[in-house]
């Protein structure tokens, strides 16, 4: 069986025809290892016999470690190289945020065209904003010019139909499940043309993507 990618810079460092491990790496592993089973400084110490000083400036990149150090953790902590050269996992970036929106109970922006509920709309720093609105205008005419904001928008139409007017393109019809994606700072307006106010959902992000 052929020696995998670890197996080989095990080898290649034990010989000598390979620079050690990079103590950034290095101090990443030997932490993700440590918290991993539960254990304290103190513990990995009292397992290695490396001073606990010593292993907090390994997992913070202070010092590197030298061979005898990496033999003591190998022994103390029941691991092979490899499996101390193995690249940390990456840590997760996930924020775990939530804002829930009860039916209802989103912030009211009434406009003469529009009756706009802006949802989520306690999060702070969001990258997208949504928002449903009750179309009220019944006729283009009733816009005193385009509406038109930074970054893209989506909108679906949840209730009636209407009619979505834009800069550069005739009007457009959209039933009931309808939906669409355009640029938002090209100039748009909705018209309601169903009998009772149409009612549709828009997500839109704060500008341009990068």
């Amino acid at each position: 069986m052929s020696p995998n990618n670890d197996q080989t810079a095990a080898l290649q460092i034990a010989s000598g025809r390979k620079a050690f491990v990079e103590p950034l790496q290095l101090g990443e592993r030997l932490k993700e290892i440590r918290l991993s089973n539960h254990w304290t400084l103190e513990d990995v110490s009292k397992r290695t016999g490396l001073a606990r000083s010593t292993l907090s400036k390994i997992e913070n990149d202070h010092i590197s470690p030298t061979f005898t150090a990496v033999q003591k953790l190998i022994n103390g902590l029941d691991i092979d190289l490899p499996q101390l050269l193995k690249q940390p996992k990456p840590q997760s970036r996930t924020l775990g945020r939530r804002d829930l929106t009860r039916a209802g109970e989103g912030q009211q922006h009434p406009t003469p065209t529009y009756e706009h509920e802006l949802l989520s709309w306690q999060l702070a720093q969001k990258h997208m904003i949504p928002f449903k609105t009750i179309v009220r205008a019944r006729a283009f005419s009733e816009f005193t010019e385009w509406v038109r904001h930074d970054g893209e928008e989506f909108l679906i139409v949840l209730e009636g139909a209407i009619l979505l007017y834009t800069e550069f393109y005739e009007p457009l019809r959209l039933e009931r499940g309808d939906s669409i994606y355009f640029d938002s700072d090209m100039g748009h307006a909705l018209v309601s043309i169903s009998d009772d106010d149409a009612v549709v959902l828009s997500v839109c992000t704060r500008g341009q993507p990068n």
